[in-house]
């Protein structure tokens, strides 16, 4: 399918890509399918009961990757998909997910994208999602993210907001075997009236379990974030939660992370830090000659991250 030149944009926000790529992919347009493949070690069918899609990775699949990425340009479209992943044993795999909106009438645009995972015992898989907004009218993402890692498994989530949301809720759960791991960072970027409600759950099921929750946050205006975050050791395994944000303007910023511990020799440790820019780096980097503005903006693509 050709692409416009405005959609090639978006995709290149939430998937670093400028049209449909090669290998295992769904692009979706509009509550439409506009592009689907499967490869050798991938395959991706349509769901026969709801919209959405299935995805199986192969047992032993490595090297491959699978583009989900959902764009919405057409204004007051409210759209809900469902897709499961099956991530064969011992497979090693890149999933690249992401939704942007453009959003230029005068109702609402929404996407609410459920995505649940089941990752077979040994698998290995890194997940990327990011999301957009642009336009005059009102855009809405709510994501839901589901994981359930076997023994031995590995994941390693990348959430991020880069702008224009106006509206977010997005959900994570967690579920944890023998020696399974889990690595999320999470980056979010609110400005003017913007709302953003954060929930994480992970369970540690498992012996010899570990996750570790990474949360960065920049508010700005009078946006406002709020942060649940709930990790449970169920088992002899080890948790760690650290909630950075940066307050700006008149932006209202809530963190709330919670650890229970039933197993005498789990591990579990959390922290949380809210506050504003450093002066001095800012002073820092305007002696090398940049503005007040353009050392302010430095700091925040350094905190949140690359393209965040």
């Amino acid at each position: 399918m050709t692409l416009t030149s405005m959609e090639r944009g978006l995709l290149n926000k939430i998937a670093d890509l400028y049209e449909v790529p090669e290998g295992a992919h769904n692009l979706r347009l509009n509550a439409q399918s506009a592009g689907r493949k499967s490869t050798g070690g991938i395959t991706i069918t349509p769901k026969a009961d709801k919209p959405g899609i299935d995805v199986v990775v192969k047992a032993g699949t490595k090297n491959e990757s699978v583009h989900i990425p959902v764009l919405v340009t057409e204004p007051g479209l409210v759209d809900k998909v469902y897709n499961s992943f099956e991530i064969g044993e011992n497979a090693d795999v890149l999933v690249v997910a992401g939704c942007a909106i453009h959003n230029n009438g005068t109702d609402e645009s929404r996407h609410d994208g459920i995505h649940e995972f089941v990752l077979r015992k040994g698998a290995r898989m890194r997940y990327t999602e990011r999301h957009f907004g642009e336009g005059s009218g009102r855009r809405v993402l709510n994501p839901k993210t589901v994981l359930r890692l076997e023994e031995g498994a590995y994941a390693e989530l990348e959430l991020v907001q880069i702008a224009g949301v106006d509206d977010t809720l997005p959900e994570t759960e967690v579920w944890l075997e023998t020696n399974a791991h889990l690595v999320m960072n999470e980056r979010l970027l609110t400005t003017g009236q913007q709302k953003a409600e954060s929930i994480i759950r992970v369970r540690l099921d498992g012996a010899g379990s570990s996750a570790e929750v990474l949360s960065r946050s920049v508010g700005q205006d009078r946006s406002v974030q709020l942060f649940k975050i709930d990790m449970d050791a169920r088992h002899k395994a080890k948790g760690h939660v650290a909630c950075d944000s940066i307050l700006m303007d008149s932006a209202d910023i809530q963190s709330v992370p919670a650890l229970r511990v039933r197993h005498p020799e789990a591990e579990m440790t959390h922290e949380a830090a809210i506050g504003r820019i450093d002066d001095d780096q800012v002073v820092k980097l305007m002696s090398l000659g940049l503005t007040h503005e353009e050392a302010v903006q430095e700091i925040l693509a350094g905190f949140l991250g690359e393209g965040a």
